[in-house]
Formats: C-alpha cells, structure tokens, sequence
C-alpha cells in the first residue's frame, strides 16, 4: 500500500484541518525556489500568462513575492474574456500586478483560415500553442523566464498541450494539489472571486475542467492522496487511464539509437 502523501493539511484527506505554519514555510520556500531559479538561468524576472483562473493568479502571487519589480502578466485573449476580466482587475489589485495584453484573436483565426483545421480539440490546442509564443518572445525581450501554471493534477493526468502550456522554464506549484493551490491562493491574498470560481483551461466558451475530464478535482485530489477507498472504480479507471495515455507528454521528444547503439546490436 502507498504511503500517504505529506501535503498542507495536517491528514492526507480534504476535510484536514490546514496547517498555517506549512502553508507558510512552503510558500516561502517557493518563492525563494523562484529566486533561485531565475538567478542560475542569469535572468532577471518572471513572466506568466493571466487567464482568471486560479493556478495563474497563484503563480503571479508567488512571483510578485520573488521579484516585486519584475513579473510580468500576460492577458492573451482569443474567445471573449469579459467573464475573466473583472476578477483579473481584482488580482492586479491585490498583489500590484503589472499586466500587458496581448490580443491573439487575428493571429488564431487567420491560422484556422489558412490550415483548414476543424477538429475541436485540434483547434482549441492552437490557443494554448499561441500563447506560448507570445510568453517567450515577451520572456526574451525582458530576460525574463517563462512560468508555468500546472498543478500536480494537471500534471498527473497530462491536462495541458504540449508544446502549449505546458511549455515553460518552470513550474512552481507543480507539487501542489488543486485544494492546496486554494489554500496557498487564499494566503496571498488571491481573491475569492477566482478561488470560489469553476476550474477551466479556456480552451472554448463555456469550457469547464471537470465536465470535461468526468470527474471532479475533489476526486482526482483523494486519488493522489491515496485514499482510494472514497473513489469508486470507474472514476479510478479513468484518472488511470488518462495518466498513462498522456505518458508522452511528461517526456522530452523521444530519439532514436545511436549508430553506435545500433550496430552492437546487430
């Protein structure tokens, strides 16, 4: 049986009392991680796209913390953001956040006019691939390194695109749970308009997480945990599944033998 996971709460269940004093030794080991990170890749700062979500907002929060002076928020709208806009505006409120925009709407339709693309999840993987560009040509300008905003969820089911959002420097709240992420959200004073708010990866109007993935983050969180015994086994069976068919996404691009290789083997 799997040891149980040392998260932010003091038991590895979702209704463990949180604990303070680790909420806060951890975020400042992140932030303190980020520095460290950004100083070894001789850069000077952070850049992070903004959607309204949870997981950006977390990430800009603990960037903010690293390098007052240096973090920058990227809004890059594609479909109508006006839901978003409002808690974004909250967000750079709360923690000072500098924001730049970054209108890709053109950029993407002129790319689905010219390759013909009509499959849903093909067209929805261009927005998260456009926004990557736009992050590093930003990161270069400023020597700024690219964060990403995955959580362990996300990661642990390959719930990003490659080459996307899932192309980044780094990834700070990569070993964090989704109820850890709004624990630590709500320490940094994220607002509880984006905390409280339904999960989505904007990848098309109205998209939510959970709905999408068939089942909630509540459950994938107890599987992670390890407490197996509040899942029921069709929900086990997909969270298992979908880890194993996004295998390809947690590895660098796969390559050949070497020459050398080859021969000794023949």
């Amino acid at each position: 049986m799997a040891s149980p996971r040392i998260g932010l709460r003091k038991n590895n269940d979702l209704v463990s009392q949180p604990q303070q004093q680790r909420i806060e030794s951890y975020t400042n080991y992140l932030i303190n991680w980020l520095k460290q990170r950004v100083k070894k890749a001789h850069c000077k700062g952070i850049v992070v796209g903004i959607s309204g979500g949870i997981d950006s907002a977390l990430v800009a929060a603990l960037a903010k913390k690293a390098f007052p002076n240096n973090t920058l928020g990227v809004i890059m709208p594609i479909d109508d953001m006006s839901f978003d806009l409002a808690h974004i505006e909250e967000l750079k409120s709360n923690i000072n956040l500098e924001t730049i925009t970054v209108n890709l709407k053109s950029t993407f339709d002129e790319i689905t006019r010219f390759t013909m693309v009509n499959n849903k999840m093909s067209l929805s993987n261009i927005k998260p691939r456009l926004r990557m560009t736009a992050l590093y040509a930003l990161a270069q300008q400023h020597n700024y390194l690219v964060s990403g905003t995955d959580n362990e969820d996300e990661i642990f089911i390959g719930y990003f695109t490659k080459h996307g959002d899932g192309g980044v420097d780094i990834l700070p709240i990569s070993r964090l749970l989704k109820n850890e992420v709004r624990l630590m959200a709500k320490f940094l004073n994220v607002p509880d308009s984006i905390i409280n708010k339904k999960p989505s990866a904007g990848l098309w109007e109205g998209q939510s997480d959970e709905d999408e993935l068939g089942f909630s983050y509540n459950e994938l969180d107890n599987y992670l945990n390890n407490n197996l015994d509040l899942l029921n086994s069709n929900i086990k069976l997909r969270i298992e599944g979908l880890h194993k068919a996004t295998h390809h996404k947690r590895q660098k691009a796969y390559r050949p033998k070497t020459i050398e290789e080859f021969l000794k083997e023949k």
